[in-house]
């Protein structure tokens, strides 16, 4: 081989070494950086890199029946400045006159906004903070300012978007609007009508994209949206406004002056089963009311004798009994086993009529009767009371719904005592919108409606889906049966010797049942002892457009605790104000002089609530109760001196609120 090819060929056999020799260090150091440096070079990566963040669009509205906001979402914008993408000319030409834009927007001098500006040109600050919290307005009005108009890139300007949602009503029927919030995981938390009608609210999210910048901070790419969000619909509820603000109202006047610990009034209509108001009040540790926990559907109790409009259903439709069966009350004190049953009216009634047992709310007369008439098929009781609907959960969208409890002979807790003690709203447990719900089907005829929370969804003015009346049962007794004990719930409050006969008024008229229940009555210590007052009905009571149900536990024993006492006011003022509002002219009699100033005193009662005070209104002329609602909402101490309305007040008409601590009423 000639001299000059074999170097040529020891050549090549060095470069192939030298490549083979490459080849080898590149993939060390491949492998080098995937497992050793690894953790390295991925956290210098994420320090530039680009990621995709989701946008939250605008939750729909919540309405009222009347087309006014319960919940609505409103944008607030966050403007910040990055000075690195701004040409230094731009920048020197523009931030004068951006200053004093931004000191006429946002209230601080033009010498602050100025420093702010050059200080993050001069540290090439690319995310530092304009103003917070700016409304729609005010950011489309910042938009067009000098240099920010230019845009992202070269007018420096960064938009964030936050949605926040906002109450128009405060606190007043906080928990039945409710909420729906997700935690970092993903888990949903959904409370009232905005939990139960999420998936219309709630949109759809969008997408954008934005890169990482100094400090942690992600800066968004452009003015458009990858993915543009996609609002949620607007629900129309049931609610009516107007109502309630009527049940709030007359609730926590009842509370405060029972100085019970908690309750809830619900409001329907008859026919269609809509809820026209939810009222829930807690007490709080400082002794004030507020929207605490859903018990209108969430909590079960012993009903008390309301439950007794129930057994008076069953034992008709069974014909073991009728209206005129007479039963012996035996001085008012009834002994089954080693249990003895108790009237409140000392002596008892004698004999009486069980329609008469019901008008004056008999234990004695109601324990005897199921128990006499169904001891020796208790099963063919209980079996009635299915047949009425009474066993089960409403199927609610709402979430929380409390079980209703109905034994059945042989099951754990049934005693040969049981059948005594349901006669009059023991062992047995439900809810206060379950309660209602057979009331209502009272009041409609025997057809028992499911009660409605929601009218339609909508999406602008275009109904997207609507939500008609449900019908649980069409009858669940008969005819008969239902004339029969609508005439008997009437009596309650029209006879003088009626349990519900405070309320009575010859304006209008109403019927329902009163409830007093004993808590914890399986307790050994009476300390703990406590009641639950309730009054159910509806309104007029010859041909209902309302039903309604009070229910206050726990009042001050000291005070009152029966149920025509307690919850029977908040029942009788709820139907005053709503008539009075909107009179049912075809239904009941033509307004006459009385309904006429009834009419004048709520529109000066609601008036009133309506107005947001910085100083102490003019009360005078009110019911006790409207007026001290009205003052204790504005966080006055109030102190009543007599019953009736307010014919003078301590602190005259226009005082500052700031300077008034307490407020003494006198009423006539």
């Amino acid at each position: 081989m000639p001299v000059s090819e074999k170097k040529i060929l020891n050549r090549l056999y060095i470069v192939s070494a030298g490549l083979f020799l490459f080849a080898m260090a590149v993939i060390v150091k491949l492998v080098s950086i995937q497992m050793v440096d690894g953790d390295k070079y991925r956290n210098l990566a994420e320090k530039r890199t680009e990621k995709m963040f989701t946008i939250e669009p605008n939750r729909g509205n919540l309405y009222s029946d009347d087309g006014s906001l319960l919940a609505t979402s409103v944008s607030r914008y966050t403007v910040r400045f990055d000075a690195v993408t701004v040409a230094d000319e731009d920048f020197q030409e523009n931030v004068k006159p951006l200053a004093n834009e931004l000191a006429k927007l946002l209230g601080k001098t033009s010498s602050h906004y100025q420093q702010l500006l050059r200080k993050a040109k001069a540290n090439k600050n690319r995310y530092a903070l304009i103003a917070r919290n700016l409304d729609y307005s005010e950011y489309i009005a910042l938009k067009q300012f000098p240099l920010f108009k230019k845009g992202p890139y070269k007018g420096g300007l960064i938009i964030e978007q936050k949605i926040k949602r906002e109450h128009p009503l405060g606190k007043i029927a906080e928990r039945s609007v409710g909420y729906e919030r997700f935690d970092e995981n993903g888990y949903a938390t959904r409370v009232g009508l905005e939990g139960a009608f999420g998936q219309y609210l709630r949109g759809i999210e969008g997408k954008r994209l934005k890169q990482k910048i100094a400090k942690g901070q992600w800066k968004p790419i452009g003015l458009d949206n990858i993915v543009e969000p996609k609002d949620g619909y607007d629900v129309v509820s049931t609610i009516d406004i107007n109502i309630q603000d009527i049940a709030h109202h007359g609730l926590l006047g009842q509370l405060e002056k029972y100085n019970a610990d908690h309750g809830c009034v619900i409001v329907m209509e008859t026919a269609t089963g809509e809820v026209k108001a939810i009222s829930n009040l807690g007490r709080t540790k400082e002794g004030k009311y507020y929207e605490r926990l859903n018990y209108a559907i969430g909590e079960s109790s012993d009903p008390g004798s309301t439950f007794k409009l129930m057994n008076m259903v069953a034992a008709l439709e069974d014909k073991v009994i009728d209206t005129s069966t007479v039963i012996d009350t035996e001085k008012g004190r009834w002994k089954i086993y080693r249990k003895t049953v108790k009237d409140s009216k000392h002596g008892g009634y004698g004999e009486i009529s069980m329609a008469k047992a019901f008008v004056v709310s008999s234990n004695t007369a109601f324990a005897k009767m199921i128990h006499t008439n169904y001891k020796n098929n208790p099963e063919k009781y209980v079996d009635r009371l299915r047949e009425l609907k009474i066993h089960q959960q409403l199927g609610l969208p709402i979430k929380g719904e409390g079980k209703p409890l109905l034994r059945y002979p042989g099951d754990k807790g049934w005693s040969g005592i049981s059948l005594a003690q349901m006669a009059y709203g023991y062992e047995v447990l439900m809810t206060p919108l379950q309660i209602l719900t057979f009331y209502n089907a009272i009041a409609n005829d025997g057809e028992m409606v499911k009660p409605r929370l929601i009218k339609e969804v909508k999406e602008w003015n275009t109904t997207i889906q609507k939500f008609e009346k449900e019908v649980i049962d069409p009858s669940i007794c008969s005819k008969e049966t239902v004339k029969k004990v609508q005439a008997l719930m009437a009596n309650v409050v029209s006879e003088k010797f009626g349990t519900g006969h405070r309320l009575y008024s010859p304006n209008f008229s109403m019927a329902g049942k009163t409830g007093t229940a004993q808590k914890n009555y399986g307790s050994s210590d009476p300390s703990k002892f406590g009641y639950i007052s309730s009054f159910s009905g509806y309104f007029p009571a010859d041909n209902p457009k309302y039903s309604c149900i009070v229910v206050i536990h726990e009042p001050d024993k000291s005070v009152g605790y029966y149920g025509a006492d307690v919850a029977g006011p908040v029942f009788k003022s709820v139907a005053q104000k709503i008539y009075a509002n909107n009179p049912l002219v075809n239904e009941v009699e033509l307004m006459t002089a009385d309904n006429q100033k009834l009419d004048t005193e709520y529109q000066k009662y609601y008036t009133e609530v309506q107005k947001a005070h910085s100083s102490v209104p003019n009360v005078k002329g009110m019911s006790g109760m409207d007026a001290v609602a009205i003052l204790e909402n504005l966080g006055l101490q109030v102190e009543v001196i007599g019953n009736g309305k307010v014919k003078k007040q301590s602190i005259s008409q226009g005082t500052a609120i700031k300077k008034v601590n307490k407020i003494i009423l006198e009423l006539s």
